[in-house]
C-alpha cells in the first residue's frame, strides 16, 4: 500500500479536509498514475452532500483526472512509464456483459465502479482524484493526445464525454439545428464539440450574462430563458436539446422547442422527480431521452476529436485549500467554467 495525499468529506455535508488515504499495490494489469490535476464536476458536490442518496464517507471526490504514468504492472500492454493518461467516472466494470463488450461500459449489468463512493470489485472503497496519485486498470485509462495540456483536458474526462456521448448519439453534425440549455462546465464543452461537428448552436440559458463567452465557444445564436419571448421564438426549431441543468425545469416548454422527432436528452440530474405531461412527447413524436457519459472507446474517440480540434476546457486553477469555496462558488454559478485543482497544492 502506498500513503498519499488527499482531500475528503469526512461526513456527509462536512467541510473537505486534507488527509492521507491508501492506495493498492499495483497489480499484474494496474497503472500507477502521478495526478497532475483534478476537475471539479457538480456531481461532487451532489455526492459529497447526500443530493443523490446515502454516501460512503471519508470520501475522496474526483472523477476528472488528468496525470502522468510513474508505474505499470507486468501484464500492461497499453500504456507505459512516462504516458499522459486520463481516468474518468469509472475504474471497473464486470466486463463480461453485453454492454461491457460492445464498450458501453458506463451500462454494464451488474453496474460500473466509479472512481469514487464506490466498493471495488475487491472489496475495497475507491477513492476519486482530490488526491496525488491513483492506481486504476489498464483498461479503464485512457490515453491525453500531446495536442491536450493536462490541466484543460481533466475536465473532458466528464465533463466532455458527458456531451460528446449525446451529441454524436443524435446526430449533431452538418444541416441540424443543435441548442445546448446551460452554459457551465458541461454546457460550454457542449457548445465547443457542437460546432466542431458542424451542427448550428444555439445557448439557452437563463440570461445574457455570458453571451459573449457563448459566441466564442461557437455557438451562433443565445437565448434568455428567463424571457418568454424565446419559448414563441423557438417554437418547433431544434433537431436536438442537450439539456445540461441540475435544477428542475419545465420540460413541457422545452420539449415544445423541438420540431416533430426531435430529441430533448438529459445529461443534467436533479435531485428531485420531475413532472411531464406526455402529450408533449406524444404530439409530434418527440423522444426524452437521458446519457450518462461514455464508454472507455467513446472517452477516447472524443479525446482524440478535441485534440484534433484545439477544444480544452474553460479552467480556473485552484489550490487543494480552495475546493470548499470552490464548492459553494459552483452552487452560486460563479465559474467560467471548470474549477481545476492542481493536485500539487494537495
Amino acid at each position: 500500500m502506498t500513503t498519499v495525499a488527499a482531500y475528503a468529506a469526512p461526513a456527509p455535508k462536512a467541510p473537505l479536509e486534507r488527509t492521507t488515504i491508501e492506495r493498492r499495490e499495483v497489480r499484474e494489469f494496474d497503472v500507477l498514475i502521478d495526478i497532475k490535476f483534478a476537475g471539479i464536476c457538480h456531481s461532487d458536490i451532489h455526492q459529497a452532500r447526500e443530493g443523490w442518496g446515502e454516501a460512503i464517507f471519508p470520501m475522496v471526490p474526483g472523477h476528472e483526472i488528468a496525470g502522468v504514468v510513474t508505474e505499470v504492472g507486468p501484464g500492461v500492454t497499453k500504456f507505459a512509464v512516462g504516458d499522459r493518461v486520463g481516468v474518468g467516472c469509472m475504474v471497473d466494470s464486470c466486463r463480461a456483459c453485453e454492454n461491457c463488450k460492445a464498450g458501453r461500459e458506463q451500462y454494464c449489468v451488474e453496474g460500473n465502479v466509479q472512481t469514487y463512493n464506490a466498493v471495488g470489485r475487491d472489496g475495497e472503497p475507491t477513492y476519486g482524484g482530490y488526491s496525488q496519485k491513483v492506481v486504476v486498470d489498464e483498461n479503464f485509462v485512457v490515453g491525453i493526445p500531446d495536442g491536450l495540456s493536462l490541466d484543460v483536458a481533466a475536465p473532458l474526462l466528464c465533463a466532455g464525454i458527458t456531451l460528446y456521448s449525446p451529441l454524436k448519439r443524435f446526430g449533431a453534425g452538418p444541416g441540424k439545428k443543435v441548442a445546448i440549455l446551460g452554459l457551465g462546465g458541461l454546457g460550454h464543452m457542449g457548445v465547443k464539440i457542437a460546432h466542431a461537428l458542424g451542427a448550428e448552436v444555439t445557448v439557452l440559458s437563463q440570461s445574457l450574462r455570458k453571451q459573449e463567452d457563448g459566441l466564442r465557444f461557437g455557438a451562433d445564436h443565445y437565448y434568455a430563458t428567463s424571457d418568454p419571448k424565446t419559448f414563441e421564438e423557438l417554437n418547433g426549431t431544434f433537431d436536438l436539446i442537450v439539456s445540461t441543468v441540475s435544477a428542475p425545469l419545465d420540460f413541457n416548454a422545452y420539449l415544445a422547442l423541438l420540431k416533430p422527432e426531435g430529441t430533448l436528452a438529459n445529461v443534467g440530474a436533479p435531485e428531485e422527480p420531475i413532472s411531464l405531461n406526455l402529450f408533449s412527447v406524444i404530439g409530434g413524436g418527440k423522444s426524452l431521452a437521458g446519457s450518462m457519459i461514455g464508454g472507455i472507446p467513446e472517452t477516447q474517440e472524443m479525446l482524440d476529436f478535441c485534440a484534433e480540434h484545439g477544444l480544452g476546457a474553460e479552467i480556473e486553477l485552484i489550490r487543494g485549500d480552495q475546493i470548499n469555496e470552490a464548492y459553494e462558488r459552483v452552487l452560486g454559478s460563479d465559474v467560467r467554467y471548470r474549477f481545476v485543482i492542481d493536485t500539487a497544492t494537495i
